[in-house]
């Protein structure tokens, strides 16, 4: 089989409206996934706030339990939501499923902005604010099944890899405007501001967002790709669950080993190391923030790199690469936080380990749509997806947490990383190379 390249005749470079067309196609793919990463680091930055508001508790801590597992719900109806929009966008269309998790995505994040408090309707309050999250975790669940598909199958031929990294761009990019806004918020207002009314600002902001997003993929065109097999025309099946269980079962195991590496070194980077910074190390707090900055503006640059990197080099080879370097440093990284526990060292490990991570999760989008045919596309992919993130993710904080209480080791947290980069190497190891083939 001939390797097409970039001069290649089938995948001409695009004209100026072509590339504008495109470039709306990544925006409108990526928009959701941006909402929930947003949504994400405001609410973790105003928890504190939002557990005095909604958690009748007397223990400050106790308040802050509650508003994080309120939170936390969401990861709980992820793996619903990947299924049932999985299905519906193998069904009636990437497009359909895209405008309906945008939709739920959008009421959940509205509902938070203007829950009333529990001062104001009591017990009705955390009831809200807990419905809202099982929302928004079902909306999140089948957004990136829908959206990355959709990027990979109209994608040129061999930029599919590039196309899909942006999905996860779109994470660092809008954890980056998350950290910026609370911020913003926290410098402008007094703290009576903030608990009055401040703290919603964030929320309405990411509702005013979506009539945007909603517009590029109300207007977006979902057309077969020129490049794709004849196969691809081939109808979902009614029940392409069951599909996928009994003819892509291989697919599903190393699609969720893929993502089990994955997503346990994104949340351990981007998320727990400033807690681990700030709780285990003693920082000042305002490094927190900065760290969670500093990664995801290295993912939102980063990612895209990842991804053209895999066209080029081919997916697995960068996956496994990227993969035995993050494992290769993320000890000693713990070793030196400890010896020498300052702001400077914190920021120097999170942007060396964001690095590397950053070009792996480049390749995840693509790897992970190849894994399965058209027809059972976006229910196999997010089935994989949602499992893993809500899993190994969404618990990454309470997994080492327990770990290092129970082993009494602060170097836990690496040894996690490790534990779960070892199944995504040996899933890598199982899986084709379909970087140069034509999408079934």
């Amino acid at each position: 089989m001939n390797t097409p390249t970039f001069a290649d005749s089938s995948v001409d470079t695009p004209s100026r409206s072509g590339k504008r067309a495109r470039a709306r196609l990544i925006a409108a793919a990526a928009v959701g996934n941006a909402l929930e990463f947003y949504d994400f680091t405001v609410y973790a930055f105003f928890a504190l706030i939002i557990g005095k508001l909604f958690f009748p508790v007397n223990d400050p801590i106790g308040q802050l339990l509650l508003a994080v597992a309120s939170f936390g719900v969401g990861f709980f109806t992820r793996p619903i939501g990947g299924l049932v929009v999985g299905m519906y966008a193998d069904r009636a269309g990437r497009k359909k499923a895209m405008l309906l998790t945008l939709g739920l995505m959008a009421l959940g994040t509205a509902m938070i902005a203007v829950a009333p408090t529990y001062a104001q309707v009591g017990v009705l309050a955390p009831v809200i604010l807990v419905l809202a999250r099982l929302i928004q975790g079902f909306s999140a669940g089948g957004e990136v099944g829908a959206s990355t598909t959709l990027l990979l199958e109209q994608a040129p031929a061999n930029r599919r890899g590039f196309y899909a990294s942006w999905q996860f761009a779109s994470q660092g990019l809008s954890a980056l405007a998350g950290a910026l806004t609370g911020v913003a918020l926290s410098a402008s207002l007094s703290a009576t501001q903030l608990e009055s009314w401040g703290w919603r600002v964030p929320f309405v902001i990411g509702t005013a967002i979506v009539p945007v997003g909603w517009w590029l993929r109300r207007t977006m065109e979902e057309t077969p790709q020129p490049h794709a097999h004849a196969s691809a025309l081939v109808k979902a099946p009614k029940v392409p669950l069951f599909t996928v269980l009994r003819e892509h079962m291989r697919a599903v195991l190393t699609g969720l080993g893929v993502t089990i590496g994955g997503t346990s070194a994104h949340f351990i980077i981007v998320f727990y190391l400033s807690i681990y910074g700030v709780k285990t190390l003693g920082l000042p707090g305002w490094t927190a923030m900065l760290s969670g900055c500093v990664s995801g503006g290295i993912l939102f640059f980063l990612a895209p790199l990842g991804g053209y990197l895999s066209d080029r080099i081919g997916r697995n080879k960068l996956a496994q690469t990227t993969r035995v370097l993050l494992m290769l440093g993320i000890y000693p990284a713990f070793v030196l936080l400890n010896k020498s526990p300052t702001a400077t060292t914190l920021l120097a490990v999170v942007t060396a380990l964001s690095i590397v991570h950053s070009l792996n999760v480049g390749t995840v989008g693509a790897m992970l749509g190849e894994l399965f045919p058209r027809s059972v596309r976006a229910t196999g992919a997010a089935i994989v997806y949602s499992l893993g993130v809500a899993i190994f993710g969404g618990f990454a904080q309470f997994f080492v947490t327990l770990m290092i209480e129970i082993t009494k080791s602060v170097y836990a947290p690496a040894w996690y990383v490790l534990a779960c980069g070892s199944l995504s190497l040996i899933a890598v190891a199982f899986m084709r190379e379909r970087s140069q083939d034509a999408l079934d």
